[in-house]
């Protein structure tokens, strides 16, 4: 017959195993994860897009004199907006294309808002307009095609003042600009 062992010798026992066995998995985890042989695809060298968006390395700041609180800042000169919000943190800036009216430097507010579709003075399917002015004779306001296109140039003399945003810009525009929001034009 065996002898048998204490109860305090098998406490002992298990503790000293399971010691061992969690300083094992802690060095382990310690030097990582050890990668198995992945497959990786070649990454392209160029774009195939021949209209490919810049990429941006840094925020553009918001111009000097566009005012203080909340607000959507609109460059002529830059063809950017930016959302600001009432402590003067920009939430959104983007790039956008321009109509042939340029609104003049200024403080105006988001007046009428149309948020369903219909055709823009170019042909193309438009939603989500925030209109904010009026320059010869023509509304200037924000837009994004329904398809999310750039529009198309226009045509010799035409007049058009949308302000064509890409989609996500127009959802995030939208979505910020309520009526009566103020937007500061510069140059």
């Amino acid at each position: 017959m065996p002898a048998r062992l204490p109860s305090w010798a098998w406490v002992s026992g298990l503790t000293v195993g399971a010691i061992a066995a969690v300083t094992v998995l802690a060095v382990q985890a310690d030097q990582g994860p050890h990668p198995t042989a992945v497959a990786t695809k070649p990454k392209p060298s160029a774009s195939a897009d021949a209209h490919p968006k810049p990429k941006e390395t840094a925020p553009a700041p918001v111009p000097e004199g566009s005012g203080t609180g909340r607000r959507v800042v609109y460059s002529v000169g830059q063809d950017r907006v930016w959302l600001v919000d009432a402590s003067d943190a920009t939430r959104r800036s983007f790039k956008v294309w321009p109509g042939t009216v340029d609104p003049d430097p200024g403080k105006y507010s988001v007046g009428t808002r149309r948020q369903d579709p219909t055709t823009g003075s170019d042909g193309v399917r438009i939603e989500q307009i925030l209109y904010f002015t009026q320059e010869d004779g023509v509304w200037v306001a924000f837009s994004n095609a329904v398809d999310g296109s750039s529009p198309p140039p226009p045509a010799d003399g035409a007049k058009t003042g949308g302000i064509r945003l890409p989609k996500a810009d127009g959802d995030a525009l939208w979505d910020f600009g309520t009526s009566g929001t103020t937007v500061t034009v510069v140059a």
